[in-house]
């Protein structure tokens, strides 16, 4: 049974959906995906967002001196789609290897999302392109009409958007990131053969962990506030059965989105919650707690790599049994710190890296006033 499962060892895992930002919040950020994941698909939304394959290296080149030299982390970079992409820009930073995958964001969907598509026909010429040259799309999958209810806007996205798009290109690649409901998760399941194409999809450890009332426990809490929304009860079952299930549309992707505490607890607060602190450990919490710690290196190590077309990592990591509480907050140099998921409560396992170091260094709780639970 997997709730006696006291170490469990599995391959490096990747994570397929990560924001390492830039500048001082990188430096703060970077160590903690670099020290785990062997590879990460880095979101592309800075302001300016990564548009062209020099910004993409230029940017590549930054995360690589924030992490350890030794650490064997390799980012995948993405390309921010806007309407007016060229295809032949995008072609030509997947040849060069500057581009790993292109980024759909909805205009105005989450942060830094205002040069977002606001119709997707208009890039049409960007799949096409995509498709011949097999470039993975990667969505997020959300209408944002306004008069669609916020907590309906991933399932409308599938219904209205993502289907006809697999039938227009049918053998495009399509990753529906950070899924949050039922209905998408049952989607991804329905479409894995025939015409409509290659679809995939990541699943966050956040939405495995809560639902939305996370967002009103006794008030509001800004640190559980992400786009797309977490929902009901009967969407985190699904989702949880969908990431234990083994099947190989389905793989790990953290969406760790971290913000300054300042930033979060405002007026038109930030969305994004911070997990790469305990990223895998969260995962294992999870699928233990679904007795299925046996399939958590398909999702985390094998599923994403197979799509990607990749090899899978040859080395391991450990995950040891551990009640340590997670830190209060992570410093970031000249800025308010980062309230992690978590925060000062212990996940119940932790990661060790195959030479025995302990993966996470920002596990145990420091110094500082105690912010509310539940970040």
């Amino acid at each position: 049974m997997s709730e006696h499962i006291e170490t469990l060892t599995i391959r490096r895992p990747d994570d397929w959906h990560v924001h390492l930002r830039d500048g001082a919040m990188l430096g703060a950020v970077a160590d903690f995906t670099a020290r785990v994941f062997a590879r990460a698909i880095v979101m592309p939304n800075l302001d300016p967002p990564v548009t062209t394959p020099e910004a993409a290296a230029a940017y590549r080149a930054r995360i690589l001196d924030a992490v350890p030299k030794d650490s064997g982390f390799t980012p995948l970079m993405t390309c921010y789609l806007m309407e007016d992409t060229d295809p032949e820009v995008v072609a030509r930073g997947f040849a060069d290897g500057a581009f790993a995958a292109v980024k759909l964001y909805p205009k105005y969907a989450t942060t830094n999302a205002a040069y977002g598509v606001n119709d997707v026909r208009k890039v049409y010429p960007v799949l096409d392109r995509m498709q011949a040259i097999g470039m993975p799309l990667l969505l997020h999958g959300e209408v944002m009409d306004a008069d669609v209810d916020i907590f309906d806007r991933e399932a409308l996205f599938v219904d209205r958007v993502l289907g006809r798009l697999l039938a227009d290109f049918p053998a495009l690649n399509v990753v529906l990131e950070h899924l949050t409901s039922a209905a998408a998760a049952t989607f991804v399941r329905d479409h894995q053969t025939g015409r409509e194409g290659r679809l995939g999809a990541t699943i966050t450890a956040h939405h495995l962990h809560i639902t939305r009332n996370a967002l009103f426990e006794d008030g509001f809490r800004p640190h559980m506030y992400c786009l797309p929304l977490a929902k009901r009860e009967e969407d985190k079952r699904a989702l949880r059965a969908a990431a234990t299930s083994g099947e190989s549309a389905f793989f790990l992707g953290t969406d760790s989105a971290p913000h300054a505490v300042d930033a979060k607890e405002a007026d038109f607060g930030c969305a994004g919650v911070f997990t790469a602190h305990a990223a895998l450990e969260l995962y294992a919490r999870a699928f233990a707690e679904e007795e299925a710690l046996d399939r958590l290196e398909a999702f985390a190590s094998l599923n994403g790599p197979a799509f990607y077309g990749l090899p899978p990592n040859e080395g391991r990591v450990r995950l040891v049994r551990d009640d340590t509480p997670i830190s209060e907050s992570i410093d970031v140099e000249g800025r308010a710190p980062v309230r992690p998921f978590f925060a000062g409560q212990p996940v119940g396992w932790r990661v060790e890296t195959e030479n025995g170091d302990h993966a996470q260094a920002g596990r145990t709780a420091h110094g500082g006033e105690a912010r509310p639970s539940g970040s």
